[in-house]
């Protein structure tokens, strides 16, 4: 393989691997998420940390994004990662009233 085919394949890999994905933290705190609604982009990483003295589990039931993070309590964390564009609406199986949405974009 010659370098000018060798060189756009590095260029893709390390692309999609996120290197240049962001990383932000949603706190779960007083019943509620800190934030109501959050902008990222494709790769883009959500640490949902719990700072509440009782277990939360976040998920979303959203076409461009399925997932459920499980129950887990103060001081722990679990993390998304965005994969698709649209529109993710994020809540928690024990406490109906946190919500959050998150606009992930190109």
């Amino acid at each position: 393989m010659n370098m000018q085919k060798i060189i756009p394949l590095v260029i893709f890999f390390f692309t999609s691997l996120g290197v240049n994905a962001a990383n932000f933290i949603v706190e779960q705190k007083d019943k509620a998420f800190s934030k109501s609604t959050l902008s990222v982009k494709v790769g883009d990483k959500i640490e949902f940390k719990n700072m509440d003295p009782y277990n939360h589990n976040i998920f979303s039931l959203s076409d461009i994004q399925l997932f459920d993070l499980g129950s887990y309590p103060k001081g722990e964390s679990r993390t998304v990662t965005f994969e698709k564009p649209g529109t993710v609406d994020i809540e928690c199986a024990i406490h109906p009233a946190m919500k959050l949405t998150v606009d992930v974009s190109q």
